[in-house]
């Protein structure tokens, strides 16, 4: 078994969530705030909205080239839930990583699920495809 997924030897990871590192519960991420955690050696930063999703992708801003993105402003533009860099300000779609504001740019994305009420980040997604998770699923 891989260390990394292992119980025994990852605290982050149950029997239950082989694939998936266990973040935290749901609460201590502030509405409309995030949180960075290291899932399977990567800088991820996961996002609470105001209505309760939770979305997670890459914690790197690429246009500051550092691992901020968790610290940034989190908001809506034209019903497109973003995180804005706490550097430059530039916004990133939360469900697919694409810049708002440049659109030769994206962040990596990741799977994300509530169950009992703990968050867990799963693999990189390899589409682009919007999707989300609600807190209040396996709550």
């Amino acid at each position: 078994m891989n260390p990394a997924t292992n119980p025994a030897t990852n605290p982050g990871t149950d029997a239950g969530t082989a694939a998936y590192t266990v973040v935290c519960p749901v609460d201590r991420i502030p509405r409309d705030g995030g949180v960075s955690a290291l899932v399977d050696g990567h800088a991820v930063a996961v996002f609470r909205t105001w209505d309760d999703e939770v979305y997670a992708l890459s914690n790197y801003d690429p246009f500051s080239r550092a691992s901020v993105l968790a610290r940034g402003i989190v908001g809506t533009r034209e019903d497109i839930p973003f995180v804005a860099s706490p550097m430059h300000k530039q916004a990133f779609d939360l469900r697919t990583g694409q810049c708002l504001d440049d659109a030769a740019v994206q962040v990596r994305t990741y799977e994300v699920e509530v169950r009992a009420g703990t968050v867990l980040v799963g693999p990189a997604r390899t589409t682009r495809t919007p999707t989300r998770k609600t807190s209040r699923e396996g709550s």
